[in-house]
C-alpha cells in the first residue's frame, strides 16, 4: 500500500561476509531496522554491513536485538514499522524457508489480518550447502533435509520422515541435532548398511567465529560408527549427512571429500 515500507526476511547464510548474497548485504544496509540476534548482529559488523557497536550515525539502520522468545513481540513491532513507511529486515540464518523465520512472519501476518504488509524473502546459503560444500560434493545426486526437533512434531512423525527417506536413497541431512541424533541414526541404520559414509559438521562457513569453541570442523565417519561421535555434535550449529551406497570418500593430495555421483555417471557421460 502507499505510504508502507518492506518487511524482508533475510537469510544471511552461515553469517561471514563472504558467504552472504550482495542482495542480503544491501537489504540490510539499507534498511531502517534491522532485527537481529546479537550472535548475527557481531557477523554482520565483521565487515561493515552494520556500523560498530555504539558508533551508528543518524544515516544508519537503527538495531533491535532479537531472541527466541520475543519473535511474535518482534514480528508484531516489524509490521507497525512497515506501516509508518520504514523498511525492516529480520535477519535469519542460513535461509529463512530452512527452518528459519520465514514461515513465522507469513503465519503471524495471517492470524493478525496483517494482508497490508509487503513481504520479501531474501535467500541465503543454508547449512546442508555450506556443509556439503566444505565436505566435497556429496549432495549431487537426490537429497533431502529432516529437522530432529520435536517442539511441534512428535518423535513418530519424524520417525516416519527418516525411514522414507532412507528407503527412497536420499542423502539425508539432519538439522537441530542436538536432539535426538543418536535415535534418528538408529533409525536410518535399519533401512540402509552401516559402512555408508556419515560427515559430521558443525558452523559450516563459520570459520572460527561460530558456536563451537573449535569452530568450523567436521568428522567423516559410517552410519555404523556415527553415534559414537558424541564429541562431534556441538549443538545447533551440529548437523549430520547421511550418504547412500552410492556415497564414498574420495581422497587428493590435500584432503578426504564425500562425493555423492549422480546416478553412476562416468566422465564420459558429461
Amino acid at each position: 500500500m502507499s505510504g508502507h515500507g518492506t518487511l524482508y526476511v533475510v537469510g544471511i547464510g552461515p553469517g561471514l561476509p563472504e558467504h552472504m548474497t550482495q542482495r542480503a548485504r544491501e537489504v540490510i544496509t539499507d534498511a531502517d531496522c534491522v532485527i537481529a540476534s546479537n550472535l548475527y548482529q557481531a557477523f554482520l559488523r565483521e565487515d561493515g554491513t552494520l556500523p560498530p557497536e555504539g558508533e551508528a550515525g543518524p544515516e544508519d539502520p537503527e538495531i533491535v536485538r532479537s531472541s527466541m522468545g520475543k519473535q511474535i513481540e518482534l514480528t508484531r513491532e516489524a509490521f507497525e514499522r512497515v506501516r509508518e513507511g520504514e523498511e525492516v529486515a529480520h535477519v535469519s540464518g542460513g535461509d529463512p524457508n530452512v527452518y528459519g523465520k520465514s514461515d513465522l512472519v507469513f503465519t503471524m501476518a495471517d492470524a493478525d489480518d496483517a494482508t497490508d504488509i509487503p513481504i520479501e524473502i531474501v535467500p541465503g546459503v543454508t547449512a546442508a550447502l555450506g556443509g556439503a560444500a566444505m565436505m566435497g560434493a556429496p549432495l549431487s545426486n537426490d537429497f533431502c533435509t529432516i529437522s530432529l526437533s520435536d517442539k511441534w512434531r512428535g518423535w513418530d512423525e519424524i520417525e516416519e520422515k527418516l525411514r522414507a527417506a532412507a528407503v527412497a536413497d536420499f542423502v539425508v541431512v539432519l538439522y537441530n541435532c542436538w536432539r535426538n541424533y543418536e535415535r534418528a541414526i538408529e533409525v536410518l541404520r535399519e533401512e540402509r548398511a552401516d559402512d555408508v559414509p556419515v560427515g559430521i559438521f558443525n558452523d559450516a562457513g563459520r570459520g572460527d567465529a561460530g558456536r563451537n569453541v573449535e569452530g568450523e570442523t567436521y568428522t567423516l565417519t559410517t552410519l555404523g560408527d556415527a553415534a559414537a561421535h558424541e564429541e562431534s555434535v556441538g549443538g545447533m550449529g551440529t548437523s549430520i549427512l547421511v550418504g547412500t551406497h552410492e556415497t564414498e570418500t574420495w581422497r587428493n593430495d590435500h584432503k578426504t571429500h564425500l562425493v555423492t555421483p549422480r546416478g553412476g555417471r562416468d566422465v564420459d557421460d558429461f
